[in-house]
């Protein structure tokens, strides 16, 4: 693999990324969403998705599950594939960062070395990790997928919060405490930060 590297060499088309960026009327960056399942991850970046849309702006969500149907769908839940899962759409979303996209991801991502990689990946000045927080008790009260259930029955190995670890973000960019506070009020909150940090001039965002 290394000797057929040597052969391969990156092109680089007319239009350059601060063109795109500049046609958006905005940056793009990567939002990572962080945080147990049934923490509201995936709720959040839908309603974020959509209102950035409405205002204008190009923006798309890399949900976890969904992102396992195609691209991951041959990868385990093993340590190792979680691993990998986490560096494939890293580096796709890295791709949509040089197409001018705001990208927001909704992904246990559970390993703090997992999410050091994704920074290194996509680059410090782009990279904004959010802490989605929420007590495993309420998580397993919400239990929309019923995983939880079926993690305690021992039917799902290397479940996170159950028999896999969660190592909670040290210093993430913003917190979301969905156990405190209603998904749609967290939801204008990463709008509001993801529109200062995209230097977002819609209309709802001047309002």
């Amino acid at each position: 693999m290394s000797g057929s590297k040597k052969n391969i060499k990156k092109f680089r088309g007319e239009v350059a990324r601060l063109d795109r960026e500049q046609l958006n009327r905005h940056r793009s960056a990567v939002f990572w969403l962080t945080g147990l399942s049934g923490s509201g991850k995936s709720t959040i970046a839908h309603k974020v998705e959509k209102n950035l849309f409405d205002s204008g702006r190009r923006a798309y969500v890399f949900d976890g599950d969904n992102v396992r149907h195609g691209l991951c769908s041959d990868l385990s839940f093993s340590p190792t594939a979680r691993t990998e899962n986490v560096r494939r759409i890293a580096e796709v979303a890295k791709l949509f960062v040089e197409n001018g996209t705001i990208c927001i991801c909704a992904f246990i991502s559970p390993l703090e070395k997992d999410r050091e990689q994704v920074r290194e990946i996509v680059g410090e000045q782009d990279f904004y990790e959010i802490h989605v927080t929420c007590p495993l008790s309420v998580c397993e009260e919400r239990d929309v997928k019923g995983y939880y259930k079926l993690a305690r029955e021992g039917k799902i190995k290397n479940y996170t919060g159950i028999s896999a670890p969660y190592e909670t973000p040290e210093n993430p960019d913003l917190v979301l405490n969905t156990d405190n506070v209603p998904l749609p009020d967290s939801a204008r909150e990463l709008f509001d930060f993801i529109c200062e940090k995209t230097f977002c001039s819609c209309k709802e965002c001047s309002e």
